[in-house]
Formats: C-alpha cells, sequence, structure tokens
C-alpha cells in the first residue's frame, strides 16, 4: 500500500496541534488602513480550525 500525499497547500496553512489544527485570520494583508486598531491586533493571533473542518483537513494532511 503507497503512502498518501500530503497536500503541500494545506500543509503550509496548518499547523497541527494534538486534536485539532491551527490556521492564521484573514484579511491581515493589505487594505489595513481601513480597518481599527482592535481588528488588526487581533487578526494577528492565530484561531483553531472548526470541529466541523478538522476531519477534512486531516484528510489532506494525513502525517
Amino acid at each position: 500500500m503507497p503512502k498518501i500525499k500530503t497536500k503541500k497547500a494545506a500543509q503550509k496553512r496548518f499547523k497541527k496541534r494534538a486534536h485539532s489544527f491551527k490556521r492564521k485570520h484573514a484579511s491581515h494583508s493589505h487594505l489595513l488602513t481601513g480597518k481599527t486598531r482592535k481588528r488588526k491586533r487581533q487578526l494577528r493571533k492565530s484561531a483553531v480550525v472548526s470541529k466541523s473542518d478538522t476531519k477534512r483537513i486531516e484528510r489532506l494532511i494525513p502525517y
């Protein structure tokens, strides 16, 4: 049985944690002048992928 290939695009976007995945927030790369300081500060932090999406990402990143 051959090994399952990892989807490289998903590997770059998500980091594996104990039981879930970490991801970056969207909307923090450009057009930042229209966003408040508080919003930009909150977008800097990482977020956790929802439970419903975790199974889909596990298939993309098997190892």
